[in-house]
């Protein structure tokens, strides 16, 4: 036994740069190539004859006027339509719509991508230039779709029209030539759950957030700031501008699966470049939409400044926008009072779209520790040894006073600020993820009250009524796994996750922005500066859902990143009442991989690290540990990179 966990681990080892061949190959949605096609038809209107050829080679005929058809790529799809236009009249007239969710195919309206107004017909068509000439039809960059499942192709005239070879030129990922070429990967059997394959697939689904340009209205032509290169951003649909707090879920996301941190980079350069130079404050997102006043989203461009660097180990990029960086958090600081706690005015109170993040906000301060955290691990690393002491001291301060002002003992939960006693799900699951929580005990009192805004479709936020939010779950995720409730996580995860999987009113192939708490797409409809009850404005592949992706590998499989790119590094999986799972996931030093699986009561654990790195593994369950069947004499063993097999009884 111990001789096929070896070589299973060796076998990722050698497999450098991608992730190894398995049976969770069959759930990449990713592409083969750049060019997709229909797989079906999904609705026919009218006189259309030979429909059918249009998923193929061969030629569909249209004849009258309103006459179309809607075909179903399957999956998210986004980029340049073409087709050929086989033959055509001198009065042929043609349009297309598009819409991620199969509840808005129309022949008449797109899904909005810019404007959301309760008529939900921001967008229509796009019409085809006339005459309809013959030949290849492909549209512009600018014309691009940004992200769509459904195709509908509408004829205007009652002359005949000849369509064939209908496709779309995929866009996303415009600097990977190989978009299957993951680096990481994750694997195990669900036994609690309808789909024993479901958190393979969900790891898989999540993994799809797209790096894309950006789109103003129909046009997708606009600059998403000063750099070159890809950016990541919030959605395949709109939106599609770099927005820092998202990427705190994307970016772990986009490591994990194709360690690619370069969208990351330059995604951060952007943000550091809109700072104000007379307060040090950032905006809340780059171009196009250059909002601005946001607290929580000016920590997370520095929280995410540190991620790239743990993870990529560019210090480079670090020296390149420190003074940036040292002034956006000063703005950050010179917001804290006399009680320990950042005051957040009102001007910087926006968020991911909560309500009431100003004043005492327990979220914003918890970001700030983490920012302060992180900070002066930074400025060890730039040789500014005052600074990080400063800000190590500040953070130790701002936990405290989170602790003493913001801790209700009778709900054992943190309120949302001192003057209120509403119980909010981002703050009190940030408080676990970034270490507020004063010991282990506290974390599962925070986790298992966490619950009691459950329903059978996700935890219903009370920060914002009427409203289920993957980005804020994905980080109450995270906290179960550190809270030890691993089972608890996976519930949460077949709750909400598989709603936004299953469900007939998703892509299923990309997860969605969020919902109501009838599972309905009207999301932030009635909030203020919200949706405005536009169903088709809500996203369906949007980076921030990606939380399960980071969340399992870093706690199901329990890897973790101590110093740049995993030179030092811990394994520590939480077993979440599974028999088995393995995985890994690369950085610049190589493959960490890990495999493990429950058999008669014993733990069994194959470990895969590269050579010249050292870590620590800490195995669940009683007794001694072996390594390599030799006991040891501490239950955290000390290891060095290279091939190991750890077991307990658990």
């Amino acid at each position: 036994m111990l001789a096929s966990f070896i070589a299973i681990a060796l076998i990722a080892a050698e497999g450098f740069g991608l992730a190894p061949h398995g049976p969770w190959d069959q759930f990449n949605f990713a592409p083969e190539n750049r060019i997709s096609r229909p797989t079906r038809i999904h609705s026919i209107q009218g006189n259309v004859q030979n429909a059918d050829a249009l998923v193929g080679s061969k030629t569909a005929e249209f004849n009258g006027n309103n006459s179309f058809v809607t075909l179903d790529f399957g999956q998210e799809v986004g980029g340049r339509v073409f087709f050929d236009v086989v033959h055509s009249t001198e009065d042929a007239r043609l349009s297309l719509s598009f819409t991620e969710s199969a509840a808005f195919i129309s022949p008449l309206l797109s899904d909005d991508s810019c404007r959301h107004i309760p008529s939900m017909d921001s967008d229509g068509v796009q019409s085809l230039p006339t005459p309809l000439s013959t030949g290849r039809f492909m549209q512009t960059v600018g014309q691009q779709r940004g992200g769509f499942r459904f195709l509908t192709i509408v004829s205007h005239s009652d002359g005949p029209i000849g369509i064939a070879g209908v496709g779309v030129e995929n866009t996303f990922m415009p600097h990977w030539d190989d978009l299957r070429a993951y680096t990481g990967y994750f694997f195990t059997k669900d036994p609690n759950f309808h789909d024993p394959d479901f958190l393979t697939k969900l790891w898989l689904d999540s993994s799809l957030a797209q790096v894309q340009m950006v789109v103003i209205g129909w046009a997708n032509n606009a600059s998403s700031g000063p750099i070159e290169g890809p950016v990541l951003v919030d959605g395949a649909k709109r939106d599609r501008n770099v927005w820092p707090g998202d990427m705190g879920i994307s970016s772990l996301t986009e490591f994990v699966a194709l360690n690619d941190i370069l969208p990351s980079i330059n995604g951060f350069r952007v943000m550091f470049s809109t700072q104000d130079p007379a307060t040090g404050s950032l905006q809340y997102s780059g171009p196009p939409i250059n909002a601005k006043g946001s607290d929580t989203y000016i920590a997370w461009s520095l929280i995410g400044t540190y991620n790239v660097w743990l993870y990529s180990g560019d210090i480079d990029f670090v020296h390149d926008i420190w003074s940036n960086y040292t002034r956006a958090l000063a703005f950050l600081e010179s917001q804290v009072d006399e009680t320990g706690l950042m005051n957040v005015p009102q001007a910087f109170s926006n968020d991911w779209g909560r309500e009431g993040g100003q004043g005492h906000n327990i979220a914003a301060n918890v970001l700030l520790y983490r920012s302060l955290v992180t900070g002066s691990e930074l400025a060890n690393q730039m040789g500014d040894a005052n600074l990080s002491e400063g800000y190590a001291a500040n953070a130790a301060t701002l936990k405290s006073s989170i602790n003493n002002l913001l801790w209700d003992s009778r709900a054992e939960m943190f309120r949302d600020n001192d003057s209120t006693d509403l119980l909010p799900q981002d703050g009190n699951s940030l408080a676990i993820l970034f270490n507020v929580t004063e010991n282990q005990d506290q974390a599962k009192a925070v986790s298992k009250g966490l619950t009691r805004f459950w329903t059978d479709i996700g935890p219903l936020t009370p920060e914002l009524n009427d409203t289920i939010s993957p980005f804020v779950g994905g980080f109450e995720v995270q906290a179960h796994f550190i809270a030890g409730e691993g089972e608890r996580a996976l519930d949460l995860l077949h709750k909400e996750w598989g709603y936004m999987l299953y469900t007939n009113l998703s892509v299923q192939s990309s997860l969605v922005e969020g919902f109501t708490a009838n599972g309905s797409l009207g999301y932030r409809s009635a909030a203020a500066g919200g949706y405005n009850f536009d169903h088709t404005y809500t996203s369906h592949s949007h980076g921030w859902s990606t939380g399960p992706t980071p969340a399992m590998t870093f706690h199901i499989l329990g890897i973790g990143l101590v110093s740049p790119q995993g030179k030092t590094w811990s394994i520590s999986p939480v077993l979440s009442g599974l028999q088995s799972a393995e995985g890994g996931l690369e950085t610049g030093l190589g493959w960490f991989g890990v495999k493990w699986n429950v058999s008669d009561s014993m733990l069994t654990v194959a470990v895969s690290t590269p050579t010249g790195t050292s870590g620590t593994v800490r195995l669940p369950g009683k007794g001694p540990v072996t390594m390599d069947g030799a006991v040891q004499a501490e239950t955290n063993v000390e290891l060095s990179g290279g091939e190991h097999v750890l077991t307990r009884q658990v």
